[in-house]
Order: structure tokens, then sequence, then C-alpha cells
């Protein structure tokens, strides 16, 4: 059986030469026409612009970390300032209000010290030496100022006049006073409302009631809590009808045929800053013609 031949055989070398010289100049043609060449292009172009997008967006993300980090440390230095402006505000309006409260006790002390017939000193309590036995609050005025010894001591507080104590000890520019609740405080003191007469002492302590004695039992049903003692005047020691205090408790002894009777002072003492000192032999030049304590 002769060989079987192969399909190129059936094909001349003139032919199969022509083929691939028809094959290599479509190729050709396609080339010389562009085609290729744009798709390459568009490939690169794609390729290049991925990777500049994602450069770009890495840029971005690094250039806003920034930002944000520069921008947060900017507001925590801004809240820092606006805190610190904050509390200086709120410092400046603490310190008005106190001095606003400061110049009404200060006008208000003027205006009771002018209304005053009698010679007046104004001073400012310095110091307080509370004892078991004796009690004293020091004061900022002494002899040079005027001051001497056994000049009655009162003061005005939220608009309330009440009595403070005496003067015990002088110094040049310093002075002490007993206050109304010191153990050795004795004042002759009547209820307003009555006029009955009483003796009024001291328990030793600022946040201690008064004691009233002498007050007959027959005119218990005239006595109500909140009645308001004051000075006699009768012993020439402090001006007629000064407050001291209000009848804030009233116990009936079976022992004795007068009443118990507790006063709490008008004054709050724990919170008394100023006072004034009262001459009682000397008239005041600056009385303005008010009303005033005699």
């Amino acid at each position: 059986m002769p060989p079987k031949k192969s399909s190129f055989s059936r094909f001349s070398f003139p032919e199969l030469v022509f083929g691939i010289l028809v094959v290599f100049s479509g190729v050709m043609l396609t080339f010389s026409s562009g085609g290729f060449i744009i798709n390459f292009q568009q490939v690169g172009f794609s390729i290049v612009s991925a990777m500049q997008k994602g450069v770009h967006a890495v840029a971005d993300t690094v250039e806003n970390t920034a930002n944000a980090v520069h921008e947060l440390s900017r507001l925590r230095e801004e809240n820092r300032l606006l805190t610190e402006q904050l509390k200086n505000y709120e410092y400046l309006q603490r310190s008005n209000t106190e001095i606003r409260k400061e110049n009404q006790r200060l006008k208000e002390q003027l205006d009771f010290s002018e209304s005053l017939e009698l010679r007046n000193y104004a001073a400012q309590i310095i110091g307080r030496d509370p004892d078991n036995l004796y009690s004293a609050l020091t004061i900022n005025k002494g002899s040079k100022n005027g001051i001497r010894k056994n000049m009655p001591v009162i003061a005005i507080q939220n608009g309330t006049i009440g009595l403070v104590g005496k003067v015990v000890t002088v110094g040049s520019f310093t002075s002490q006073v007993m206050p109304i609740y010191d153990l050795k405080s004795s004042i002759s003191a009547r209820i307003e409302n009555t006029r009955d007469l009483g003796l009024l002492s001291g328990l030793g302590a600022s946040d201690k009631p008064l004691t009233m004695r002498y007050i007959k039992k027959r005119v218990l049903d005239d006595l109500h809590f909140g009645d308001i003692i004051v000075t006699s005047g009768e012993t020439q020691n402090y001006m007629r009808d000064i407050p001291i205090g209000s009848i804030s408790k009233i116990s009936v002894l079976d022992y004795d045929s007068s009443l118990d009777i507790e006063v709490t002072p008008v004054i709050d003492f724990s919170r008394l800053e100023t006072v004034i000192v009262t001459d009682l032999k000397s008239l005041n030049p600056h009385y303005d013609g008010t009303r005033g304590i005699k």
C-alpha cells in the first residue's frame, strides 16, 4: 500500500509561500492600521490610571489624617483656653458678687452709723478667742481711734439691729469685746411687749441660747415665742431698747417663782464681720437727723 501523503503535500511550494505572504501581509496591514497599538495604549493607560488613583487615594488619606490630628490639637487648645476663660469669668463673677455684697454691707452700716445720735466708731472683727471660761472678739480699733473700756458694741446685720457686747480691753490700735454669750456677760433687759424686767446671761458659746431670769410666772400667759428682748438702759452700760434676741423657749420650774426663758440672739455671730462701738458720752457729729438709737 503506497504511503499516505500529508495534507501539506497537497500544496505546492509556490502555493505555500504565497499563503505565508498573504498571512504576513494581513498582519502587517493590521499593525499599520494602528488597531493593536491603540489597544495597548488603552491597557497601559488603564493600568497607569489605576496606579495613580491608588497613590492619590493613599496620599489623600495621609493628608486627611494629618489635617484631622492638627485640627484635633487645635480644638483641644481652644477648649483649654475657653475653659480657662470660663474659670476666670466665674472667678470675676464671684468677686463682683462679693464686692457688691461688701458694698451693700458697708452702705448699710454707714447709713445706720449716721442715723445714730451718739458718736460711734465702725470696726472690723479681726480675731476670735473662744474659750470655756472667756470668749472675746478682737476689733481693729483702739484708744488711738477713740475707743474706751465699757463702750457698748452693736451691729446691723441684714437690716436687723442687735447687741453684740461691750469693750473690756483697750489697746492702742485694737480692742477686745466681750460678747453677750460670754459666761461673764450679764445684761439688764426687758421683754419688749410686756416691759417686764429681767437679767440676761450667756452660756459661753455663740451657738447656745442666752438665758433670761427673774421674770415672774404670773406673766406667763402674756409671753409668746418670738417676743423680742431689748436692753433696759437702766445700768448705763447700754443704750435703751437695743434688740438682743427673741424668746425661743419658756420653762416653768416648780421650785422657782421665776420663769426660765431661753433667748436666741438676733445677731448671727458666726457671720458677724463688722461692728459699731458707741460712745454714750458724746454726740455724733455726722448725725443726719433721722431716727436712730439714742
